[in-house]
């Protein structure tokens, strides 16, 4: 893994989050995106090296929906950079971590991304992210 990536935050409100975290980070987001598979909207800003994605479920089907359903607004995952991420999820495979999804798939921010499951990572969800070819 070669850095974290992004800090995904869950929020009921896209449009008002947004404009607290442009106050807390004394500048707006940089993009706004729509991941259909995913039934979310995201948006994201830069901190240093690193992101901030802001996401808001678009159906009460959406993972997001459920986690907010459950939880209150706040950390829903860390992503971490990787060059190679079918080699990664094969290595944390040997090493006992499960995976939500076996294969990557398109998200956000033109990444390849897996999610290893919060029940295998002491309950945190750690997505892996790949550039997008």
């Amino acid at each position: 893994m070669k850095k974290i990536e992004h800090i995904g935050i869950a929020v009921k409100n896209l449009n008002a989050a947004n404009e607290t975290f442009k106050k807390l980070f004394g500048e707006a987001h940089y993009k706004v995106e729509t991941v259909d598979s995913e039934q979310v909207s995201t948006s994201f800003f830069k901190v240093g090296e690193s992101k901030i994605e802001l996401l808001e479920a678009q159906s009460q089907e959406s993972a997001i929906a459920k986690y907010l359903n459950k939880n209150r607004e706040g950390i829903h995952h860390i992503a971490f950079a990787v060059d190679d991420i079918e080699a990664e999820i094969s290595r944390l495979k040997k090493e006992g971590f499960s995976f939500i999804s076996d294969q990557p798939k398109k998200g956000a921010d033109n990444k390849l991304v897996a999610f290893i499951h919060p029940k295998s990572a002491n309950g945190l969800l750690v997505e892996l992210c790949q550039e997008a070819g």
